[in-house]
């Protein structure tokens, strides 16, 4: 079985199937990275990391044994799989969470929740003196005394710089976190309106950021990938969270259509 191969064993492989692998550069800042013909293992990559590293990007070059364009479109489970059951994406997603547990985005949706409340309470401030206060319709009274104040940078911008004096020689620097010291005749209201703007935007980066690396995980070529990966690390395991997938992915095994990825998983 895989885990009895040894990592030199492997490489002599791959190397033996024309494939270039280098074992000692940066691999563009990823444990691993494959592009034409070439597997890159990050010279840094933990040593428990290597072997399962350098399946995920064998897999990789697997793909684009079977289909045209992996590394620009990200391929799709079709061709994958040989099938269109919608069944293999959920199952592989549960895979994928399980080999890479950054994948799960933790962090960034604790990040955006915190942000959430933080809104939340801007808009209750608000509320307290414009009870009819929504965010989804102008607010009158706030937009006739920003656009009057400085503080109106503030709605794009957390930290601005303001050049003044007749020469504009003289700066003046203001932010949303020094906001009432700035401004001081700034209503409550009017100051939390302006925090709600701020963290509103950053509520969009980090959507942003989720929608970004869910885009990356989801990817046709790294959910097979991870399924291969997540084969050597546990295979009753990744059994039991893919059932159909597996039963699908080692079916075409057998029958050769991954071509010498049956080589190294028999």
């Amino acid at each position: 079985m895989l885990k009895e191969l040894d990592k030199k064993a492997l490489v002599k492989y791959f190397r033996s199937l024309g494939l270039e692998v280098n074992t000692s550069t940066k691999a563009r800042g990823h444990q691993g990275f494959f592009v034409n013909n070439r597997i890159d293992i990050s010279k840094n990559v933990a040593e428990h990391r290597f072997i399962p590293t350098l399946l995920h990007e064998f897999a990789h070059y697997i793909h684009t044994r079977i289909e045209a364009g992996v590394n620009r479109t990200g391929g799709t489970l079709e061709r994958i799989f040989n099938s269109s059951n919608p069944i293999y994406k959920k199952e592989l997603v549960r895979v994928t969470q399980f080999v890479d547990e950054s994948s799960r985005l933790v962090k960034l949706y604790e990040m955006r929740d915190k942000i959430r409340a933080q809104i939340k309470k801007q808009e209750f401030i608000i509320k307290e003196d414009y009870p009819e206060f929504q965010r989804s319709k102008p607010f009158r009274e706030f937009e006739r005394f920003i656009k009057k104040s400085e503080a109106r940078y503030l709605l794009k911008y957390d930290r601005v710089k303001i050049l003044g004096g007749f020469w504009r020689n003289r700066e003046r620097i203001i932010t949303i976190d020094g906001l009432e010291r700035d401004f001081p005749e700034i209503p409550c209201a009017f100051a939390a309106c302006i925090r709600l703007k701020s963290l509103q935007r950053k509520g969009a980066r980090i959507s942003a950021r989720i929608n970004r690396y869910k885009k990356y995980y989801e990817r046709p070529t790294e959910l097979f990938a991870r399924l291969v990966e997540g084969l050597y690390l546990d295979e009753e395991w990744v059994r039991a969270l893919a059932p159909e997938t597996t039963d699908r992915f080692f079916e075409l095994l057998e029958s050769g259509y991954y071509g010498e990825l049956k080589n190294i998983l028999k």
